[in-house]
């Protein structure tokens, strides 16, 4: 009897050490804030002015922001400085977006990005983006149709990324680069266009230093480049190219890559792009007829040359930065023994490597005309 008693306490105990163990780790959902977006700018005295955007549910079941700034030396002093500015238990698990201003990019931003990536609360499908600007006006910026910042650029950069013109950089994809010896890593680029937020382009970055950025109309082309991908759109305007044409608008594309490595007793000598793209008419104003087999080839022929002479133009600026943030290097180093491969100084390499490019593109899908 006596020892059923005693197991009956036992259990009794250990029940009673669980739940109070449950309470001391409970979060209450209304004390808690759920960093949303952060943004990370460098001030002239070299410190950092960090932001966070955290979402507030109201009693009226309406979501505003709350919105957080300091300065610091680092990204984990600031968050304890702005930890003592809210009655909120600050947590970042729902981390969407990294925002990093043009002045810290231009120096690095790679020392901030690995104080994020060693939190294991954060997901490494973090958003890093690059503003044109002040990242923390932007994130603080309230546009008139789109009430929260954070999720309005959330949501515009995950529409451009499936659409192909620009890339969606995470923290594991940007590390990734950052780390591999035969690409450069690169990031979206947005900067505040008055009564919007507008993509700005692709930034280029040399290790974890902003260099330069791809121009918005050229992303695409970019696109082609870096790799194979399914959708997207773009448009041309065929008046210098084909004089009976004024402008045409693609969609649905459909694009793969290859590259092709030739080397010499020196090393790499030439680099091949070819890129096939498939895309159906959305739109074309001109005297031609897509429908028609000779007017259709003549409007490939048109928009092969077209995109060829952009991606070779892409190359050579690239080259000129002696920045490879297509990846060729990756190709190269399959292609030679690791060894070779280490003696070489790629960025000079680069540069002076003879690179073509080839785009083929086939209408696939014209509709019809009445």
């Amino acid at each position: 009897m006596c020892q059923v008693h005693n197991a009956r306490a036992c259990i009794g105990l250990l029940v009673v050490m669980l739940l109070a163990a449950g309470c001391g780790d409970r979060r209450i959902l209304e004390r808690t804030g759920f960093i949303q977006s952060t943004s990370h700018d460098l001030l002239p005295d070299g410190k950092i002015k960090y932001a966070i955007s955290l979402p507030i549910a109201t009693p009226d079941i309406k979501v505003k922001s709350e919105y957080l700034r300091t300065a610091a030396d680092s990204a984990k002093e600031a968050r304890i400085i702005l930890a003592r500015k809210t009655n909120l238990l600050l947590v970042s698990g729902q981390l969407r977006t990294a925002l990093f201003g043009i002045s810290l990019a231009q120096k690095s931003i790679w020392e901030h990005m690995d104080t994020l990536i060693r939190d294991p609360t954060i997901s490494e499908q973090v958003k890093i983006i690059v503003v044109n600007g002040d990242a923390d006006k932007l994130l603080e910026k309230k546009y008139r149709e789109f009430p929260r910042t954070a999720q309005y650029i959330d949501r515009l950069i995950e529409k451009e990324a499936k659409g192909n013109t620009i890339p969606e950089t995470t923290m594991y994809s940007f590390s990734r680069d950052y780390y591999d010896d035969g690409i450069d890593p690169i990031a979206p680029v947005i900067k505040d266009a008055g009564d919007s937020i507008i993509v700005d382009g692709i930034g280029l970055f040399r290790d974890g230093q902003y260099v330069d950025k791809i121009d918005p109309s050229e992303s695409i082309v970019f696109s082609f480049l870096l790799g194979s991908f399914k959708h997207g759109e773009i448009s041309f305007d065929l008046r210098a190219m084909e004089p009976r044409s004024k402008a045409i608008m693609l969609s649905s594309l459909n694009s793969t890559r290859k590259v092709s490595v030739e080397h010499g007793a020196d090393g790499p000598r030439n680099v091949v792009i070819n890129v096939n793209v498939k895309a159906s008419v959305l739109e074309y104003i001109g005297e031609l007829d897509p429908g028609n087999e000779a007017d259709r080839h003549k409007l490939e022929q048109v928009l092969s040359k077209n995109l060829t002479q952009r991606a070779q133009q892409t190359v050579k600026f690239l080259q000129e930065k002696k920045l490879d943030s297509i990846g060729i290097g990756k190709y190269v180093r399959n292609s030679m023994d690791y060894a070779e491969w280490k003696k070489l100084n790629w960025r000079d390499e680069f540069s002076n490597l003879n690179v073509s490019c080839n785009i083929k593109l086939k209408i696939k899908d014209y509709g019809f005309r009445r």
